[in-house]
C-alpha cells in the first residue's frame, strides 16, 4: 500500500511526498534495491541530485544494475561532472559502443515498446562530449544511441535538430536505421525532417503516406489509402511548413503555421520558421504581438528573445536586432536560427567583422548547416575577396548541393568574376533547382541575373525572355524594365528598347543610366 502511495506521489508530481514516504519504504524493506531506486527517482525529480548521488553510491547496485548507474550519470551530469560521469558510463576514454563496461547487454526491451538502456547510455555520453565540445565524438555517439534504437528521438534530434550532419550523411543514416515495417510513419519522418534543408520538394513526396493530400505515385496513394492517419500533426505540418519557406513561398508557410499555432500557441516545432516567414513578408505588428507574449510567459526560453530581434529586424533597428539575438544565443547556444540571425544583423549594417565572427561560431557549432557558410561568403564576396567568398558557397555546395540559393551565389560569383558561361551554367541549375519546378516571386532577382548573363554573352532573345519572365514574378520593377529596354537596344529594336525605357523613368525617374540610353535609342 506504502509503495502504491509513492509511485502515485510520482505521477501527481508531488516529489517531496514521493520522497518522504520513500524513504520510509527503503528502510522498512530493508534497502531492497527496487525500493531504494524508486527513492533515487523522488530524489532527482525534485532536483535533489546530489543526494540522489550520495544514495546511489551507498549501495553496490550502480556496479551490477544499468538502471542505478545511468540514473548516476545524470545525476552527475545535471552537476556538469562530465568526466565522472563519463566514467560511470563505461569508460572515461571509450571511443566506440564495443568498448563500453556495461553491466547489462544491450538490448533489454524488444523494439518499439521502450527505449533501451544502451541506447540512452550512448545519447548521454554524446551530450556530454557536447558540453565539453568534442562535436566529432558526440556525432558517433548520438549515431550509436539512434542505431541500438531508432525511436530514441532525442538522439535523432540532436544530430539532425542541432545540424550535426550533411544532407547526405543524414540521409544514409535514416536508411541504416532498423525500423519495423509498421512503424513506417517513423521512417517517414525523419526522411522529410531530413531532407527540409535541401528544399528539393521531397519532403511532400516522402510524408506523402503520412499526409492525404500528398499521392503523387501509386505507391504513396496506396499507403494514404492504408492511413497513418498523420496528417493534422504538428511534427507534419511543421515539415510542411519548412519546405514552403525553403521554396521561397514564404505567404504559403505563414498561413500554414499560423493555423498551426491557433491549435497549439506554444508548438516549438513551428515557431522559428513561423517567425522567419513573418519576418521576410515584413509583418511588423504580428512580430511584435508574438514577440511580446512570448517573453511575457516563456522569458527563459531562446525563442522569445528570437522572435524579439525578428521584430527590431523588420523595423530595420538593427542594433536592437542584435542585442536580442545575442540574449537568444546565450540563453540557448544549440539555437540554430539566432545565431545566423545574428551574423545578419550585422551584415545589415556593413559589421563584417562581427558578422564573420557570428558565421564562424554558428559554422563550428553546427556543421552541418550551410546557411553559416553562405553567410560568410557573402561578407567576403562584399569585401571583394572572391577568393575565400569562392571556398565557402563551394562548401556550401558540398554540405548541400540541391539548395538553389547556393547555386545563385556561385553564379553571382562567376559573373563578378566575367566567367559568363559559368555563371549562366550555375544560374540556370538555381532555376532547376527551385522545388516545385516553378519559381516563386522570391526567385525574381535569380531570373534577372540570368537575364545579365545571357546579355553578356550576346544572346539577346534568351536574355528578353528571362527579363519578361522576372517582370511576371514581380511586376513594375524600374531595374528590370531598364535592363529589357537595354537588352532590346543592344539587339536592335529601338522602339521595343525606348518604351521600356519609359516605363522605367516612369518608375525611377533619377534613373541617369535609363535616361541616357533613352536619348542614345531616340
Amino acid at each position: 500500500q506504502l509503495r502504491s502511495v509513492v509511485h502515485d506521489c510520482l505521477a501527481k508530481h508531488m516529489y517531496e511526498a514521493a520522497a518522504f514516504f520513500a524513504d520510509k519504504l527503503v528502510t522498512l524493506s530493508g534497502y531492497s534495491p527496487a525500493e531504494v531506486y524508486t527513492l533515487a527517482q523522488a530524489f532527482f525529480c525534485s532536483r535533489q541530485f546530489r543526494r540522489c548521488l550520495q544514495l546511489l553510491r551507498s549501495t553496490e547496485l550502480i556496479e551490477k544494475d544499468l538502471r542505478f548507474r545511468y540514473l548516476a550519470a545524470r545525476c552527475l551530469a545535471e552537476c556538469k561532472e562530465w568526466e565522472e560521469c563519463l566514467s560511470v558510463l563505461g569508460g572515461l576514454d571509450a571511443e566506440e559502443p564495443e568498448q563500453l563496461q556495461l553491466p547489462m547487454p544491450r538490448s533489454t526491451v524488444p523494439l518499439g515498446s521502450g527505449i533501451n538502456y544502451f541506447s540512452v547510455v550512448c545519447l548521454l555520453r554524446g551530450r556530454v562530449h557536447d558540453a565539453l565540445e568534442n562535436f566529432p565524438r558526440a556525432v558517433k555517439w548520438y549515431q550509436a544511441a539512434l542505431k541500438a534504437d531508432p525511436f530514441n528521438y532525442e538522439a535523432f534530434q540532436a544530430l539532425v535538430g542541432s545540424h550535426k550532419l550533411s544532407n547526405a550523411e543524414e540521409l544514409e543514416l535514416v536508411n541504416s536505421l532498423d525500423i519495423p515495417p509498421q512503424q513506417g510513419w517513423l521512417k517517414l519522418l525523419y526522411t522529410s525532417r531530413c531532407k527540409n534543408k535541401a528544399g528539393v520538394g521531397l519532403a511532400p513526396m516522402a510524408l506523402s503516406p503520412v499526409h492525404e493530400e500528398e499521392k503523387s505515385t501509386p505507391q504513396a496513394a496506396a499507403a494514404a489509402a492504408a492511413g497513418w492517419g498523420l496528417h493534422d500533426n504538428l511534427d507534419v505540418i511543421a515539415c510542411r511548413a519548412e519546405w514552403l519557406y525553403h521554396r521561397g513561398a514564404y505567404a504559403e508557410c505563414y498561413t500554414l503555421t499560423a493555423s498551426a499555432l491557433e491549435r497549439d500557441p506554444y508548438a516549438t516545432e513551428c515557431l522559428p520558421v513561423h517567425l522567419a516567414s513573418a519576418l521576410e513578408l515584413r509583418k511588423k505588428n504580428e512580430l511584435f504581438i508574438q514577440g511580446h507574449k512570448l517573453v511575457e510567459e516563456h522569458s527563459d526560453r531562446a525563442v522569445s528573445w528570437f522572435a524579439v530581434g525578428c521584430y527590431y529586424m523588420c523595423s530595420q533597428q538593427y542594433e536592437a536586432a542584435r542585442r536580442y539575438f545575442g540574449k537568444a544565443t546565450a540563453l540557448d547556444r544549440a539555437f540554430a536560427p539566432a545565431w545566423v540571425a545574428f551574423g545578419h544583423a550585422f551584415a545589415a549594417q556593413d559589421e563584417s567583422d562581427q558578422a564573420m565572427a557570428a558565421y564562424r561560431t554558428a559554422h563550428r557549432l553546427f556543421p552541418g548547416l550551410h546557411a553559416p557558410l553562405m553567410g560568410m561568403g557573402q561578407e567576403y564576396q562584399r569585401m571583394n575577396n572572391l577568393g575565400l567568398a569562392e571556398q565557402c558557397f563551394s562548401q556550401a555546395a558540398r554540405l548541400c548541393p540541391s539548395d538553389p540559393l547556393v547555386a545563385n551565389e556561385l553564379g553571382v560569383l562567376a559573373y563578378r568574376n566575367r566567367q559568363y558561361e559559368v555563371a549562366a551554367g550555375w544560374l540556370r541549375r538555381a532555376l532547376s533547382l527551385v522545388p516545385g519546378g516553378r519559381p516563386t516571386p522570391s526567385w525574381e532577382a535569380t531570373l534577372v541575373n540570368l537575364g545579365h548573363t545571357l546579355r553578356k554573352l550576346r544572346q539577346w532573345d534568351a536574355a528578353i525572355e528571362c527579363y519578361l519572365q522576372a517582370l511576371g514574378l514581380k511586376p513594375g520593377q524600374p531595374g528590370t524594365y531598364s535592363a529589357l529596354g537595354y537588352a532590346h537596344h543592344l539587339k536592335g529594336d529601338y522602339n521595343a528598347a525606348i518604351e521600356n525605357y519609359h516605363k522605367a523613368l516612369g518608375l525611377r525617374p533619377e534613373d541617369v543610366f535609363t535616361a541616357e540610353m533613352l536619348a542614345e535609342a531616340m
